[in-house]
């Protein structure tokens, strides 16, 4: 579905000048992997700006193929009568 070998440069994300750009990158690729943010390492703003830079490519690009996010994720418990 995504590119897993996509770097931000490639797709035109455009990176901060005051980021780190190895650990942006790093950050980018873990989210567009589906990663999720477990260690201490991405808890740093470069890491997480990519991260988050990630996450947005990611919904834009299901955005763009027609897949929707549904607003709410929970159970929902139907009776029949």
């Amino acid at each position: 579905m995504f590119r897993r070998s996509a770097i931000p440069q490639e797709v035109g994300v455009p990176v901060p000048v005051r980021l780190n750009i190895e650990r942006y990158d790093r950050g980018f690729q873990h989210a567009v992997s589906g990663g999720h943010i477990t260690a201490v390492e991405h808890l740093r703003q470069s890491f997480r700006e990519g991260f988050r830079a990630g996450k947005l490519y990611c919904r834009a690009l299901r955005r763009a193929r027609g897949i929707v996010d549904f607003p709410m994720r929970a159970k929902i418990r139907f009776v029949s009568r």
